[in-house]
């Protein structure tokens, strides 16, 4: 026997099985305690199927254990067959009762979800326990034969031996293509459906042949017990299989059969002390949650493999990769027979409308083969909306989309996948808990095999391998191809995400902001990536980082406020006047504050906050790299910067939001690190959030209230200061408007003792009358608290504050007195805006060296 057999996790609950046998004989107990221990480490994995492996988490899912009980008694007491016939016959019937609950009940997920599952369970119940006609209700049935197996012990023997032979089919389900693909859309349903998913046929499928396990336990049950009884169907021990899943493990393969072996003797032993032996019992399951999630396995591989108290390594599958290829095939593109004459993609129309909100409106656009076609815009121009819209996330209001002269405009998701277009996410959308190379293979899976194959190991097929290989290694990941997902640094998840949007054979790219929260080293590599993807493939880029997609590019398209400004070379777009506009924007004398604004010099002042080498970020991104700042008391700062490099990130650090990476925060002189947010609001901060996020079914008055803290502003002056509230004071937030909110949320911020407010885009989506009401309010507030203002305009912040701080890409580029910015046009329009004139050109004769 191979030493890889020896290690099967079918053979270890085999082991343990006969050892307990072993143990029960040599001390004349009865063996139906272990026969029972079998059959709900069985039950349990088969449930855990769902749990673990699925993402899904079944109440009820006694409801096949239940009605699979009755289908063998029914099946033996009408004469139709022995009892492996029986045995047979249940799983059958379990198999068609499964496919029929999850074809409905799969519609929902989560809670939803949970509940339907014990509604079902409960309404067999109910069923069996009052129809007593045919169920003999309250008594059951009894005198079912067991022929096949008159001893116990006979009985106990094939119980065993087919509870292993079941684990060994979980196992090598769990390694099949069906297999990891169910534990790919547990990890991610959205990236799973992009790669080209039918997600809810693949959770019906490990619906039904979790009903097919858990039905072929209960029938055995009922030859255990040589009877059948309603009580296994009841709520009270509807969830009895799922807490002894979670008690032993759910992310551990014999999770289950530990659990089971410790709740049954458990029973058994407190319930000859006390009827109230849950008393004690649910205490011990208390303990197990809050002190190891991971249940018994996770605890023991703590004590016993020195694993860490933090997350540890899951055992639901074997821990390996399908050997490296001593030559690794070059990757070949699935796009190179397309004619680069032709457009692979046009987009006639389109539009998007939520409510009275038009987020794109009518865009035109050709994309073509072997062109990097890049898509730029400020905050809220519709890109990623645009984005949903080709990839099938959101169906257009109205328009066409052809790809390869095919409309594509109502088809969804996971059939577009299928044609060969491939998705990257702005938000990274990776399989977490899989593998490097898993997540690459996953997606070969997709366009090879589908989710088909639940006896092949997934790993044997040296086709998809080989072309996992390619893949990795065009991506420069081949080297890290067994490593955890969860170990990788932000930048080479980039590149595995970029990998998993290849593997599809697309042919068409479409990348949302792959360089967000990469370091320059990172962002170097990836963007080289994206342009030699693009002489083998069609790409389309959206990206904040304009210099650089102007230096990469070969188009350039520019949304804003949903519409096409502007379309065609780098050189062209960078010059257009629209878009100088919508990046630097224009003069709005309507929107001046009518009061003379006085700089004031404060850099004498005490210093109220001081941030010395910040960095922060999300999921491993670093967003913010070595910040520095300092705010004055009194002092108005304003906080530019184009979108995407990091200026609500770093309003969210200040304030506590998102913890802190590296360096330090000083406020009145007190070290903030690892302070909690509302401890750092009630030492004096306030954020006034982009969205401004009030209570909606509360009215003005109630939202400044609830938020009044002694030593803050009074509602009198809150009124005094922005008129408008006072006559709106009985309104609820929900029916204000936008301008409203706004004031709202500021003063929100005053009510409380804040010595500093931090306001994210408070002028964003305003009218320019109350633009300016807002502004005003604020000039009435510079030199009584100190204010640090994020804008996407600079013309409409600057000439109300005392200094400024630009970013470029998570790091400071400019720092000092907001007049010599507001004076310097072209430090404006190279910080802020497009890259223009001599060094647009210098720009782009670098990316063509």
């Amino acid at each position: 026997m191979s030493p890889a057999m020896i290690r099967h996790p079918a053979l270890t609950v085999a082991g343990i099985l006969v050892l307990l046998t072993l143990g029960w004989l040599a001390i004349g107990a009865p063996i139906s305690l272990i026969t029972e221990i079998a059959i709900y480490t069985l039950y349990g994995a088969g449930v855990n199927l769902l749990v673990g492996y699925t993402g899904l988490v079944p109440f009820g899912a006694s409801v096949f254990f239940g009605s699979a009980s009755y289908a063998a008694a029914f099946f033996i007491l009408g004469g139709y067959g022995n009892d492996l016939a029986a045995l047979v016959f249940s799983v059958l019937f379990s198999v068609v009762l499964a496919l029929l609950i999850g074809a409905l009940i799969l519609r929902r997920k989560g809670l939803y979800f949970s509940l339907l599952t014990l509604a079902f369970s409960q309404i067999a119940f109910e069923v069996a326990f009052k129809w007593t006609a045919v169920t003999g209700g309250e008594n059951g049935l009894q005198g079912v034969a067991r022929s096949s197996f008159p001893s116990d012990l006979g009985f106990h023997a094939f119980v065993v031996a087919t509870v292993t032979l079941g684990m060994a089919l979980l196992w090598r389900i769990a390694h099949s293509p069906f297999g990891r693909t169910l534990q790919a859309v547990r990890d991610n349903e959205h990236r799973a459906l992009s790669l080209g998913y039918d997600v809810y046929r693949i959770r019906l499928g490990g619906f039904v042949l979790t009903g097919g396990f858990v039905g072929y336990c209960g029938a055995l049950l009922t030859l255990m017990l040589q009877g059948v009884y309603a009580t296994n169907l009841n709520w009270q021990h509807a969830g009895d299989s799922l807490l002894m899943t979670v008690l032993g493990g759910v992310h551990h393969f014999l999770g289950p059969l530990w659990g089971a072996i410790a709740f049954i003797l458990l029973e058994d032993r407190l319930s000859a002390f006390t009827e109230n032996w849950w008393l004690v019992f649910a205490p011990i399951l208390m303990l197990f949650a809050l002190l190891s999630p991971e249940g018994m396995q996770g605890l023991a591989q703590r004590l016993v493999g020195g694993a860490r108290w933090g997350r540890q390594r899951w055992t639901l599958v074997r821990n390996t990769i399908p050997a490296r290829p001593a030559e690794i095939v070059p990757f070949e593109s699935a796009a190179s027979g397309i004619d680069p004459d032709q457009p692979i993609l046009r987009v006639k129309g389109l539009s998007k409308q939520f409510g009275s909100l038009v987020t794109a409106r009518d865009i035109d656009l050709e994309i073509r083969p072997f062109v990097l076609h890049s898509i730029i815009g400020p905050n809220g121009a519709g890109k990623t909306t645009f984005f949903n819209m080709l990839s099938g996330a959101l169906a257009p209001t109205a328009g066409q989309i052809l790809f390869e002269g095919r409309d594509i405009t109502r088809l969804p998701m996971h059939v577009r996948a299928r044609l060969g277009i491939g998705r990257s996410f702005q938000i990274l959308s990776i399989f977490q808990n899989l593998s490097v190379f898993e997540n690459v293979r996953i997606a070969v899976q997709a366009h090879r095999r589908g989710a088909g194959g639940l006896f092949a190991d997934a790993h044997a097929d040296a086709g998809i391998n080989a072309r996992t290989w390619s893949i990795l290694d065009a991506v420069g990941l081949a080297d890290q191809a067994a490593e955890p997902c969860l170990n990788l640094p932000h930048g080479a998840k980039r590149l595995l995400e970029i990998g998993i949007t290849l593997a599809i054979d697309s042919k068409l790219l479409l990348l949302d902001e792959p360089l967000a929260g990469l370091a320059e080293a990172d962002r170097i590599v990836v963007a080289d990536l994206i342009k030699r993807l693009s002489e083998k493939h069609a790409v389309v880029l959206i990206e904040h980082d304009i210099d650089r997609v102007l230096a990469i590019s070969d188009r350039v398209s520019v949304l804003h406020q949903g519409r096409m400004i502007a379309d065609g070379r780098p050189v062209e777009v960078a010059k257009h006047p629209d878009v100088i506009a919508a990046y630097l924007g224009a003069a709005k004398d309507e929107a001046a504050p009518t009061a003379t604004v006085e700089r004031l010099v404060r850099a004498e002042a005490p210093a109220l906050l001081e941030a010395k080498g910040l960095a922060a970020g999300y999921g491993g991104s670093t967003v913010l790299n070595g910040i520095d700042l300092t705010i004055h008391e009194g002092e108005a700062v304003a906080l530019l910067g184009r979108n995407g490099v990091g200026k609500t990130t770093t309003l969210k650090t200040l304030s506590g939001t998102l913890a802190i990476a590296q360096g330090e925060l000083l406020f009145g002189g007190r070290r903030l690190n690892g302070l909690k947010p509302y401890e750092i609001n009630r030492l004096g901060i306030s954020l006034v959030p982009e969205g401004r996020r009030l209570f909606p079914n509360l009215t003005v008055l109630e939202n400044l209230q609830l938020a009044t803290r002694p030593g803050g502003i009074g509602i009198e002056e809150v009124f005094t200061l922005f008129p408008r509230l006072s006559t709106r004071q009985k309104a609820k937030a929900e029916n204000l408007s936008g301008g409203e909110r706004q004031m709202v949320a500021i003063a929100r911020a005053l009510v409380v003792p804040s010595r500093l407010i931090l306001l994210d885009e408070p002028f964003e989506g305003l009218a320019p009358a109350v633009v300016k009401e807002v502004m005003e309010a604020l000039v009435k507030l510079r030199g009584k608290v100190a204010m640090v203002i994020v804008e996407h305009h600079a013309e409409s912040v600057l000439p109300i504050v005392d200094r400024a701080y630009v970013l470029v890409n998570g790091q400071v580029a400019f720092a000092g007195e907001a007049a010599a910015l507001e004076q310097d046009a072209d430090l404006q329009a190279r910080l802020l805006g497009v890259v223009q004139g001599e060094e647009l050109e210098a720009t782009l004769q670098r990316a063509a060296i």
